[in-house]
């Protein structure tokens, strides 16, 4: 394949997985990033093929068909790209298509970026091997920051790999939960609609505003009644939880906003830093503790355990990268009459402002607001 031909899909599988770090990146991380993703566009077939096969099991079978459903409803109902993406499918031997390596300041709640001359910064740096990613998080963690592994089941190149047959369906994610695959679908989607360089909040908030909106149109016209009831439990247990984890943001925010002080009393914030940790893990343990009582298998509750196993500063970050603008988007989708195509049209008009202008017009929106 000629090298000019490989450059946009090098620089946007570079760009979505996290590019030169500030201090300067290698080739070796452009290199992995390129192989691993036409290793996995490699891998991919047509879906039709798939379903055609005499050896394919039938719910996957199934879940195929449902895909390609979801996939013209995001394009007929909610006006999402209609191109060549997620109609193949990829079995992949792995549990996560990359793994994204996220980090912050011990007395921070600012992700640390890794910047492109060109395209900007981004938030998090994504490998396709799990082993290089803890390898990039223990040299951050030398430098003093806190770190954050976490698998990712799919990402989006913006539509730049089209070209190539676009980003496919992937065993990490097939199987999911109707309503939880549908809106991953539409959270990845979005990404190709609109992209504003270098602001991780505004992209991923956008997409999760998209996707949590989509999802529920989608639920309502297509979803058997139990795949509505399984998707209201765990969306109830959801926003639970985003409300605990952002009570506890805000709080560390609170704790950390004396950092910038020109002499922060670091013991004293360590203190209290400490207790609004133990708090948030006792909280926690209440909230699953109601939800243990109220039969929620314990293994359902696996991925919240890890994640507050895990939670610190890189972590809380990244959660609200996609979290705390999201209502400032449902209210744009609400001005603009709950038109998809007009609602698209004003987000990219938002993406192309001076960041600082694009802010302040996402809090002015959010400020009259509610949550989605």
């Amino acid at each position: 394949m000629p090298v000019h031909r490989l450059r946009p899909l090098l620089l946007a599988a570079a760009l979505l997985l996290g590019g030169c770090a500030q201090s300067g990146g290698t080739p070796g991380y452009y290199w992995q990033s390129l192989r691993g993703h036409l290793e996995l566009l490699q891998a991919a077939r047509p879906v039709q093929e798939w379903i055609d096969r005499a050896d394919t099991p039938a719910p996957l079978r199934e879940r195929l068909a449902l895909a390609q459903n979801a996939r013209s409803f995001a394009v007929t109902e909610l006006a999402l790209p209609d191109n060549a993406s997620y109609r193949r499918y990829a079995r992949l031997e792995r549990s996560a298509a990359v793994w994204n390596v996220v980090a912050a300041g011990p007395y921070s709640l600012q992700l640390h970026r890794w910047c492109f001359p060109i395209t900007g910064c981004i938030g998090y740096r994504g490998y396709f091997d799990e082993a290089d990613a803890r390898a990039e998080a223990a040299r951050l963690a030398a430098t003093g920051l806190e770190v954050n592994v976490y698998g990712v089941p799919a990402y989006s190149t913006l539509g730049y790999s089209n070209w190539l047959g676009g980003d496919p369906l992937l065993s990490t994610f097939i199987a999911w939960p109707e309503g939880d695959f549908v809106r991953l679908l539409f959270h990845e989607l979005a990404h190709q609609q609109v992209y504003a360089v270098g602001d991780t909040a505004f992209n991923e908030s956008y997409a999760t505003a998209v996707e949590r909106l989509g999802v529920r149109r989608w639920l309502e016209l297509h979803a058997r009644p139990a795949a509505r009831t399984q998707f209201e439990a765990s969306e109830q247990r959801r926003a639970q939880f985003r409300a605990l984890t952002r009570a506890t943001r805000a709080r560390l925010a609170e704790i950390y906003a004396s950092n910038t002080a020109e002499t922060p009393d670091h013991k004293a914030q360590a203190a209290m830093k400490t207790e609004a940790m133990r708090a948030f893990h006792a909280d926690y343990a209440a909230l699953r503790a109601r939800w243990l009582a109220a039969q929620i298998a314990p293994a359902q509750l696996a991925a919240l355990d890890r994640w507050v196993s895990e939670a610190n500063n890189a972590s809380f970050a990244a959660q609200g990268a996609y979290d705390d603008l999201v209502p400032a988007f449902v209210a744009l989708f609400q001005r603009e009459g709950r038109d998809w195509p007009r609602f698209h049209a004003a987000v990219r008009a938002l993406a192309q402002l001076p960041q600082a202008e694009r802010e302040a017009a996402l809090r002015a929106l959010a400020a009259p607001a509610g949550g989605a």
